[in-house]
């Protein structure tokens, strides 16, 4: 994989790595609070409260321009 390369010119908008860590956290968050609530009741939270995109490490992505930063479409 020495050559490998990016297909699409689209990076995230800060220096993280990854969001595994972020999201593995908030999955965790989300089975707790599901575990503890009464499971007869229909008052389960919503998905989206848990895992907010805005704060994690990596707020989303943008695309950029390959020709002016080559060195980005390396993997």
């Amino acid at each position: 994989m020495s050559r490998s390369h990016r297909k699409t010119p689209i990076i995230g908008v800060t220096k993280a790595p990854s969001d595994k860590a972020f999201k593995a956290i908030e999955h965790r968050r989300a089975r707790r609070a599901l575990n503890q609530i009464d499971q007869t009741a229909n008052d389960a939270p919503h998905e989206k409260q848990f895992g907010d995109s805005w704060r994690a490490d990596k707020d989303g992505k943008h695309p950029f321009d390959p020709r002016e930063c080559p060195e980005l479409m390396r993997k």
